[in-house]
């Protein structure tokens, strides 16, 4: 996956001297003055700081009248940014109800029915799932790289949502139709759907550690210069995988609709994301020589990717 005014008059809270700065503080509770002095160097070095910062909140904020004093300047985490904490919030809000439902719905259908419909809250949550976690291994090992996109949402927009919304409209029309019919062969249904949920657990696992060990090093698009904080990690997981954030969530696609029982969506992510990986893997890999150069050419001969037909 691949994964930017207004403010009220006051009285001076400070005055300057040559001598350095005297900040005066009643503290009404004891009735004592407090005195401090502080440099005049560093006086000069905050007024230059708060005179050059952008101290105003949105015009939308309650507070944009009264607490200009404590802002610095901060826009991207202001509503509609790119790291927007309202975003994140309500992101991470609507992926928890979703989780919550998907899991409960799947467990009440399983315990007290014999519908076979409990893969498609089970596939809510896998997916819920995997996108929460997403943006919270980001935010947790590679935290200036953590926004707004870090979730995936919208990642491969349209036709990431199609994908998903087809494979929800087969399992709903093939379960409630045809809720008996032998999709696999051999009578391997069951055995299928159990490989599928393994496959579902164990891609996600795979993908954020990996996520994990590689920290800054990770990043959701292909980077074209090399940051200082990017090194070549072989060792962990990147030890057994060379892509292993792309095994994993390709195994992770594959095993959600295999334990969802979709036939036809099975072999469409398959080619789909076969291709898709075994090119951003050839593209990917160009600009890892230019990084790390030998290095990472023995390290490419040594460890495989573990996806099928793509060395």
């Amino acid at each position: 996956m691949s994964e930017t005014p207004s403010s009220s008059s006051s009285a001076p809270l400070a005055t300057g001297r040559s001598d350095g700065l005297s900040v005066h503080h009643r503290q009404h509770s004891r009735g004592q003055n407090t005195h401090i002095n502080i440099p005049a160097a560093t006086a000069t070095a905050t007024a230059t700081h708060l005179s050059e910062a952008d101290l105003s909140l949105p015009t939308d904020s309650p507070t944009s009248a009264n607490s200009n004093l404590n802002l610095v300047n901060d826009r991207d985490y202001f509503p509609y940014q790119p790291k927007s904490l309202a975003g994140i919030a309500t992101r991470s809000f609507c992926l928890g109800i979703a989780v919550t439902i998907g899991v409960g719905a799947t467990g009440a259908t399983l315990l007290y029915t014999s519908s076979p419909l409990w893969r498609l809250p089970f596939f809510l949550a896998a997916l819920a799932t995997f996108h929460f976690l997403e943006f919270w291994t980001t935010a947790a090992y590679n935290t200036r790289a953590a926004d707004v996109k870090s979730f995936l949402l919208t990642a491969n927009w349209p036709g990431y949502a199609i994908a998903h919304g087809f494979a929800t409209l087969e399992c709903l029309l093939t379960n409630t139709f045809w809720p008996n019919r032998a999709w696999a062969p051999f009578g391997s249904g069951t055995l299928l759907c159990l490989l599928g949920l393994a496959l579902t657990v164990t891609g996600q696992v795979v993908r954020s550690v990996a996520m994990v060990q590689a920290g800054p090093s990770f990043n959701h698009l292909v980077q074209r210069q090399r940051s200082s904080a990017h090194v070549l990690v072989t060792s962990g997981i990147y030890g057994r995988f060379r892509h292993p954030s792309y095994f994993g969530f390709f195994w992770w696609a594959l095993g959600t609709q295999m334990a969802m029982g979709n036939v036809v969506s099975f072999v469409a992510y398959a080619a789909v994301l076969w291709k898709f990986f075994s090119s951003r893997i050839k593209h990917e890999e160009e600009f890892l020589v230019k990084f790390f150069g030998q290095e990472y050419v023995d390290y490419r001969r040594r460890v495989g990717t573990k996806i099928p037909f793509v060395p």
